[in-house]
């Protein structure tokens, strides 16, 4: 590992972490024993192809982005009377959510998934946990986090019991005072019960000097439903993974993403769902625009078991690229071990089309009008599969923003 890690990530900074938050010994031991495997553990796997690798993440410069010590943050969270949305380690000093807690953390995102995940299981400071009775309808739970420090590890568990159903929508950004490069870090795992509906939304709009690092999983149980949407506007760096494991019978998810990358911003972005149980159902979609220099990369994969019969899998993913200067790869697919399966999957990377462009200019718009207005309408595929108003407000906002 050529990284070179700050030298307060040691075993005293962990168990100063746990101590000062008056954390549960099972707590303890997992920050530790995830500490311990870092230098065996790879980095998360990111596109190759000939002669290059799109997104080296071991250049991140660990001991001048992360300060473990000094983690601050404005968050606020929200939700329903009849939900519990709690603090991370409030829920630990709640006896039934800590119960909960302690049987759910790590369960679908393994603390040691790669070095990442293991850093962030050791340092994290901050979180929400989310539960969701048996047969409660929730909607208009929000979560907002402002990084105040030069680092923020942040952890999210949702949990909806059987028949439940909830609607989050999580935002993220920099603070107004911090200053220098930075690296932010968030775990979410969901955990959704038979027959329960999630639908997590979240729009990330770090500043450009940040370094982000995403997972989200979630676990659909029998007639569940786990959809993800994600908005990616901001940071210098972004390598983001969500995926769900359809191990109910009739479960389904929906990855819906969109992106817009300017200047030199980079983005490293994969969709994935994993096919385990019978008659089930994804569709991922995927818009991104990149100008300037910006980049993008984005590998999707769908994975059919050899019990999951009677699947429907579909993938789309397209990029517009508006400079000669910008690049983009993207690599779907298809992982099927049983032929009661239907799925498909699509990738494009191109420039506008310079006929639509010139039809529009003949229509005497200028040119950059007309290829904003080519650019709004090229989002709006995957705008129409958001089902959270403010969210797809939200986003199609800040992409009139960019654009004018």
């Amino acid at each position: 590992m050529s990284t070179q890690l700050h030298n307060d990530i040691s075993e005293e900074t962990v168990r100063q972490l746990a101590e000062e938050r008056d954390e549960p010994e099972w707590l303890l031991e997992t920050r530790l024993d995830a500490l311990d495997a870092l230098d065996d553990l790879d980095y998360p796997s990111v596109i190759e192809t000939p002669g290059r690798k799109w997104t080296n993440l071991e250049d991140l410069d660990f001991e001048a982005l992360v300060d473990p010590l000094e983690q601050t943050e404005d968050k606020d969270q929200v939700g329903p009377e009849d939900v519990r949305v709690e603090a991370f380690h409030d829920a630990l000093q709640d006896d039934d959510l800590a119960e909960l807690v302690e049987d759910r953390f790590g369960s679908i995102v393994d603390p040691q998934q790669n070095r990442l995940t293991a850093l962030s299981t050791a340092l994290f400071t901050t979180g929400t946990v989310i539960h969701v009775p048996e047969a409660v309808d929730a909607e208009d739970v929000k979560i907002r986090t402002s990084m105040n420090s030069r680092s923020l590890f942040n952890y999210t568990l949702v949990v909806t019991e059987k028949n439940a159903s909830v609607t989050i929508l999580e935002r993220q950004d920099t603070g107004d005072d911090v200053e220098g490069e930075r690296y932010y870090s968030g775990i979410v795992e969901v955990d959704a019960g038979e027959n329960s509906y999630v639908q997590y939304g979240s729009l990330q709009d770090f500043d450009q000097q940040t370094y982000n690092y995403t997972l989200k999983r979630g676990d659909a149980d029998t007639y569940s439903t786990v959809h993800w949407v994600e908005g990616n506007l901001g940071s210098r760096l972004t390598k983001t993974g969500v995926s769900t494991e359809l191990n109910g019978d009739s479960s389904e998810t929906k990855i819906v993403g969109a992106f817009f990358g300017h200047d030199d911003q980079h983005f490293d972005l994969d969709a994935k769902v994993w096919h385990r149980a019978e008659h089930t159902t994804a569709d991922l979609v995927t818009r991104g625009v990149i100008d300037d220099e910006a980049r993008s990369v984005y590998e999707g994969v769908q994975d059919v078991g050899r019990g999951a019969w009677d699947t429907s899998s579909y993938q789309r993913e397209n990029t517009l690229m508006l400079s000669d200067e910008s690049e983009a790869d993207a690599s779907p697919k298809l992982i099927i071990n049983n032929h009661d399966t239907e799925a498909s999957h699509s990738a494009t990377v191109g420039q506008i089309d310079q006929e639509d462009l010139f039809y529009m200019r003949g229509r005497a718009l200028p040119e950059q009008t007309a290829t904003n207005m080519l650019v709004e309408g090229f989002f709006v595929p995957v705008l129409e599969e958001i089902e959270v108003d403010e969210l797809r407000e939200d986003l199609e906002e800040r992409i009139h923003e960019r654009l004018h």
